[in-house]
């Protein structure tokens, strides 16, 4: 069969993601510090973009009207505040910037040498940050005297602490990568064993423990034997274990424990760096008497308008150049259609939510428990819109509500079937197991199984699995760590 080359019409039809379909999307799924930021990004990139500012007539007539009754409040003599005259004011401290950098930024500097000026600048002054741990060592060790050699053995026990505050490395690898000796290796693992926080540069729990023990003078204790030989029963707080074993008074026993959970076992999580992430909720539901209003959160979001100075340079009589009248004609396009998809995207977030408002009406009503299995597709199909849309939506939005602040996407959560035929949402089961473990007899704590048992009996089916799997989601500890002490 030979090959023909031939011209051949064809009619389809083709979806493009054009660029502003593209940006369109790319608005849905945004965040709301991220949306913020794209925005601005735009009013630098587009000079038709303009943001709505307080001096624009929008403002100004909702400003009018606001004070229009109002007053000046009239201000009497007393409230009335002197002016100060910065010329004459002789008790400010002049700062002479490099000198106090020079003498605070020294390495060699020692308090024990010298006592600073308290009305002078310190490195706290300066500080853009919390200290970490690795930090708070080092500022001792520079306080310390000591030869450059032990000097670096201990800067690198101090590199080489994790986030707990123990010690990833043995003396061998110190004398190897230093190149000390084993003696000043000991050394310097024992002088940051010695600075605060206690227990830190151990290389466990149990060393940890001890070394804060010995701070304390109660090296030869019964709380340190506990430690050193009954360290298991301690973890299971099988305290008759321990007082069979060692032949000592219930109460003596009780003591030393009391001791010993006053110590800390990670003295480096005290000094991780948590940085604290506050959440601004996208929507807001509120109840009013019998009904549930969805207000939409635009505050710190920029309201867009188009420039109008730019309106007479694309007129059919402008000077303007046919390059010039191009640009500012695809600006403007662009400009429209940005405003466009902001105002889509409200929108989508206001159907998003009133579907979820309709589909999930116990939850609001009665709590976590009575929240029911719902997907994607539900709300997809309620609102006429396709699932990856709904997913975009609820990406990294949350919702203010009489209940607390959630993620929408919190309310979408998969069936787990009970034995009369419905579904439960696998949420409101993680609930019910945290109402039993937080009811349970502390002697005698729920097991798996026995979570399990129960939920079958309210016609619930979980396996064992699932239960263990949900509790250790919630934080919540295993049966042995949860029982009372045994005396």
């Amino acid at each position: 069969m030979a090959l023909v080359l031939k011209q051949q019409l064809k009619l389809t039809q083709q979806l493009l993601m054009t660029p502003q379909l593209q940006q369109a999307i790319k608005l849905l799924q945004l965040s709301r510090l991220e949306l913020a930021d794209t925005i601005r990004q735009e009013i630098e990139q587009n000079p038709l973009l303009e943001e709505i500012s307080p001096g624009d007539t929008d403002y100004e007539v909702s400003q009018e009207s606001l004070y229009a009754s109002e007053e000046p409040p009239e201000i009497t003599e007393s409230e009335k505040t002197d002016e100060v005259n910065m010329d004459n004011v002789s008790s400010m401290q002049e700062i002479n910037w490099e000198d106090d950098y020079a003498n605070y930024y020294d390495a060699g500097f020692s308090f024990s040498k010298e006592t600073p000026d308290s009305t002078r600048l310190s490195q706290i002054d300066f500080l853009t940050k919390e200290t970490n741990l690795q930090s708070h060592l080092q500022w001792q060790l520079s306080h310390s005297e000591m030869d450059s050699e032990l000097e670096a053995a201990g800067l690198f026990v101090i590199g080489n602490l994790n986030r707990n505050g123990f010690l990833d490395v043995t003396v061998e690898d110190i004398t190897r990568e230093i190149g000390c000796d084993e003696e000043t290796a000991v050394r310097a693992i024992a002088i940051i064993q010695d600075m605060d926080p206690a227990g830190v540069a151990a290389a466990n729990v149990q060393e940890s423990l001890l070394l804060q023990l010995k701070r304390l003078g109660l090296e030869d204790s019964l709380a340190a034997e506990i430690i050193n030989d009954h360290l298991h029963n301690l973890e299971l707080k099988n305290y008759g274990a321990i007082a069979k074993a060692i032949k000592r008074p219930v109460k003596e026993v009780q003591a030393a424990i009391e001791v010993i959970t006053r110590l800390n076992p990670y003295p480096g999580e005290q000094y991780n760096e948590r940085e604290v992430q506050y959440i601004i909720p996208d929507v807001f539901v509120h109840k009013v008497e019998d009904e549930y209003i969805i207000v939409l959160n635009d505050e710190g979001l920029p309201r867009l308008k188009v420039s109008s100075d730019y309106e007479k340079i694309i007129e059919a009589d402008s000077e303007a150049t046919d390059e010039t009248k191009t640009y500012v004609k695809e600006k403007l396009r662009d400009a429209l259609w940005l405003i466009k998809s902001m105002q889509q995207r409200q929108r989508t977030i206001y159907k998003v939510v009133e579907s979820l408002l309709k589909f999930q009406k116990n939850f609001f009503e009665k709590g976590v428990e009575h929240l029911k299995p719902l997907v994607l597709r539900d709300v997809a199909e309620d609102i006429e819109m396709h699932e990856s849309t709904v997913s975009r939506v609820t990406t990294n939005k949350y919702m203010h509500t009489p209940l607390g602040i959630f993620e929408l996407k919190y309310f979408f959560s998969t069936a787990i079937p009970q034995l009369n035929g419905e579904a439960l949402a696998a949420e409101s089961i993680r609930q019910k197991i945290k109402v039993m473990i937080k009811n349970e007899n502390p002697e005698k704590p729920l097991t798996d199984n026995a979570i399990s048992t129960i939920l079958a009996e309210e016609n619930i089916k979980v396996a064992r699995r699932t239960v263990a799997k949900y509790r250790e989601q919630m934080g919540i500890l295993p049966v042995k760590h949860r029982r009372k002490p045994k005396l």
